[in-house]
């Protein structure tokens, strides 16, 4: 069984190899090994996103892991899956729509065992390596932006940043939207960030119970239940920070496609559609 359905996988790899850096490939001499084809490297990193497992449990004698950490590199470097995230946001809100008149944020503690440079001391896990990921979601959970930070860092102080990838990846949101948080950002602070950004803040009171279906907050909760999803966000191994935003960012494409081609499914017909709404 493939890690991502084909019918997802297909179109994203499409657009990738559009955006990949052109090469020569062919050595002038005819005497070094020929580059391993960049389709094999894409499809095992696919799976070392979906499955989790270190780079040596997915390579073998067609690509080994060293291949997969260098090509890794390199599209980093050009900044491929960046470029990729925001056609897939661009995509959705043409033939879809993003509804940013509701924004909801939250954040979300996972394992970094192997610490690196946005891990920290998780104060829900006894005090071991973790790492925050900052979420904004659109009223039907599409990812907007998402900053990583130190699971020792306050959400709080992330709103700001996240806020900020916002108006990057979709230039803005409407005036007076209301941006849907919980108890945890409960303070004048916040309330300062948002009312100079035009925006409306939807925050439930400390002290008070803060049910899950309170306003759009399981909005957040569903998409970060999608990232987890990608065993590589649980449990990430990886130490140096852009690597981490490399796996975060190729996650969000995933989740964006997927939730594209569902919303479709029920309003346009192409030769590629899947028999069955996703």
């Amino acid at each position: 069984m493939p890690a991502v359905p084909p019918y997802i996988i297909e179109p994203i790899w499409e657009q990738f190899s559009a955006l990949l850096p052109k090469r020569n490939v062919d050595h002038p001499l005819g005497c070094h090994r020929a580059r391993i084809p960049d389709r094999l490297v894409f499809e095992k990193l696919v799976q070392v996103l979906v499955f989790g497992c270190a780079y040596e449990k997915i390579a073998d004698e067609g690509c080994s892991a060293t291949t997969l950490r260098r090509r890794r590199d390199e599209w980093i470097g050009a900044g491929v899956v960046d470029a990729l995230r925001e056609m897939a946001l661009e995509a959705y809100d043409r033939i879809i729509g993003l509804e940013l008149s509701d924004v909801a944020v939250d954040c979300c503690i996972t394992e970094a065992p192997c610490g690196g440079e946005k891990a920290g001391r998780s104060p829900v896990d006894r005090g071991k390596r973790g790492t925050k990921r900052s979420v904004a979601v659109d009223a039907k959970g599409i990812p907007l932006a998402v900053v990583s930070a130190p699971a020792n860092r306050h959400d709080s102080p992330l709103l700001g940043r996240t806020l900020g990838g916002v108006l990057e990846s979709v230039g803005g949101l409407p005036e007076e939207a209301s941006v849907h948080l919980d108890r945890g950002y409960d303070s004048n602070v916040t309330r300062r960030l948002l009312e100079d950004r035009g925006l409306l803040g939807v925050i439930w009171e400390k002290g008070k119970p803060a049910p899950l279906e309170a306003g759009l907050r399981w909005v957040v909760e569903r998409t970060n239940s999608w990232h987890n999803a990608h065993k590589k966000l649980v449990w990430c191994t990886e130490r140096r920070g852009k690597v981490i935003d490399f796996w975060i960012a190729f996650s969000d494409v995933i989740i964006i496609v997927r939730r594209l081609i569902r919303e479709a499914w029920t309003r346009y017909r192409w030769e590629t559609r899947p028999p069955r709404r996703p």
